[in-house]
């Protein structure tokens, strides 16, 4: 566990999804736990010896729509994509991306330095030490986030 890895706060991750994404984001605080057990695109943090110090988890519309907004694809393939629950590569590969840059909110100077260290597929069971911590009460961020011209989904940060 590490008290020093940083929350970002919705306003936080608002700013960066917007700078990754180049478009408004519309956040709304207060949402849903994400279960991957539901499809979800997992990112999973580490700090230097390894240890786990968060957990990004995104549905896979939210992921889908994520991924289109970055790499410019159309709108009908996310839409198509959260329909299945399933990410076309590309898809995967962008909203992997964000998740990717998604560390820089858990580094700070008084922090130990945290890094993506694996991303689990939506349908990639979680093993069984990361499993547990994904609905627990932990210090978390829980967010319904809007992508406008491609759709809604579901965002959880968590730090363990």
């Amino acid at each position: 566990m590490s008290e020093l890895t940083p929350l970002p706060n919705a306003k936080q991750v608002r700013e960066l999804v917007e700078g990754l994404v180049g478009r408004e984001i519309d956040v709304e605080t207060g949402g849903t736990m994400i279960d991957p057990a539901n499809g979800a695109l997992v990112g999973v943090y580490v700090d230097r010896n390894l240890r786990l110090v968060a957990m990004c988890l995104l549905d896979v519309p939210l992921a889908a729509h994520l991924g289109a907004a970055l790499g410019l694809v159309p709108a009908h393939v996310s839409a198509q994509a959260a329909e299945l629950g399933e990410l076309t590569t590309s898809l995967a590969e962008n909203a992997g991306e964000i998740l990717n840059v998604t560390a820089s909110l858990l580094n700070d100077e008084n922090a130990p330095h945290a890094r993506l260290d694996r991303l689990y597929q939506p349908g990639e069971p979680l093993p069984n030490d990361l499993a547990p911590w994904v609905l627990a009460y932990v210090r978390r961020t829980d967010l319904t986030m809007h992508v406008p011209g491609y759709g809604t989904g579901s965002f959880s940060l968590l730090v363990v």
